[in-house]
């Protein structure tokens, strides 16, 4: 049974709309001013806030500020009750980020079909969506459904073809897309002041790249690369913000699908600036597996260039090929050309650790 926060000062309007919620196998949580409503919210976690917004204390506006800047209240649909109709209330509500409002007298259809819809896009938008194309047009489908997110239109969700080492962005310049691979492969990296690359990061199919400096509005600190012919989003910095700043369960979510790998990452990352060239050639090899592997007859394959590899392990090309060539002779590795199958990733994991 699904839980919804009714917060009203008015008692006959209150007891009149928790009726017809209960009638429809709601559990209805009622407070009579705003200060009593965020101490339920805190407390009971509901699914769904409905909240007048001219009450004395606290009215709906504040209620909405102080649970959106708590992590455990900031993600409950929240709808306002208001007497008023006026543009300046609709938008200073969505701002503060309201997802729907009812504008009183409002009839019992009106009432249960607001809070119905509000459940329903919730739910869809906690689900988990596919790391693919299909993945990314339902979630957008989801957030364009939200108010105030018309505008999030397909024009500027072009899927755009990048051939092989053209350059997605470059360190040091300002984001202005955010970038989510269809198909193909990316690489992140850094560049010395002698031109010597270093790679931070491999992606594929279903990630999302560029996505840390844009939000925090910085140049990039690394450079990106197209490792071979892809197929690749380009997002718009526009409504990549609209977003994450129109509605707070859309942002929750965006950002844990954005944050998924992050510690992973950096955990990787020290592993590789500290273990020896062995394990850091264990570990990058591991690494590509996991990112880039097909199943082959001796064992799983990964192909990637002794160049990138070596950007990877922060070795030189030539300490990486020596390294290969002894893991090639102790049996953890066979090697043809730029395919690398690994035949033993269990020893190599155990090197690595």
């Amino acid at each position: 049974m699904k839980k919804i926060l009714l917060i009203e000062d008015n008692q006959e309007i209150r007891e009149n709309i928790a009726e017809i919620l209960s009638l429809a196998n709601y559990e209805i949580l009622e407070a009579e001013n705003g200060k009593i409503g965020v101490d339920l919210a805190k407390k009971e976690l509901p699914d769904l806030i409905i909240c007048d917004i001219m009450m004395p204390q606290l009215d709906g506006y504040g209620v909405l500020h102080l649970l959106s800047g708590n992590t455990t209240t900031s993600a409950i649909p929240f709808i306002f009750l208001t007497a008023k109709s006026e543009k300046e209330d609709f938008r200073k509500g969505m701002n503060l980020g309201a997802d729907d409002y009812l504008i009183k007298p409002f009839d019992d259809l009106e009432l249960l079909d607001a809070v119905e819809m509000r459940l329903r896009k919730n739910e869809a938008l906690k689900a988990g969506f596919k790391k693919n194309a299909e993945g990314l047009n339902e979630f957008i489908q989801e957030a364009k459904g939200q108010e105030n997110l018309d505008k999030l239109t397909s024009d500027k969700q072009k899927l755009q073809r990048f051939k092989k080492k053209q350059p997605l962005f470059s360190e040091g310049n300002y984001p202005n897309a955010l970038y989510f691979i269809n198909s193909g492969k990316v690489k992140t990296y850094k560049s010395n002041e002698d031109g010597r690359e270093y790679i931070t990061n491999l992606y594929k199919d279903g990630d999302f790249i560029g996505y840390l400096d844009l939000i925090e509005e910085k140049a990039y600190r690394e450079s990106a690369m197209v490792m071979e012919d892809s197929e690749i989003y380009v997002i718009s910095k526009e409504d990549f913000f609209l977003l994450l700043h129109n509605n707070r369960l859309v942002a929750n979510k965006f950002i844990k699908i954005l944050s998924d790998n992050l510690a992973e990452r950096e955990e990787r990352l020290l592993k590789l600036a500290y273990n020896s060239v062995r394990k850091r050639v264990a570990e990058a090899l591991l690494f590509v597996e996991k990112q880039y592997k097909t199943e082959g007859k001796e064992g799983t394959q990964v192909v990637i260039s002794r160049e990138d590899l070596a950007s990877i392990v922060g070795a030189s090309k030539e300490t990486v090929i020596r390294t290969l060539a002894d893991f090639k002779d102790e049996r953890l590795i066979e090697s043809q050309g730029s395919k690398i199958t690994i035949i033993n990733s269990e020893k190599l994991r155990r090197m690595r650790n």
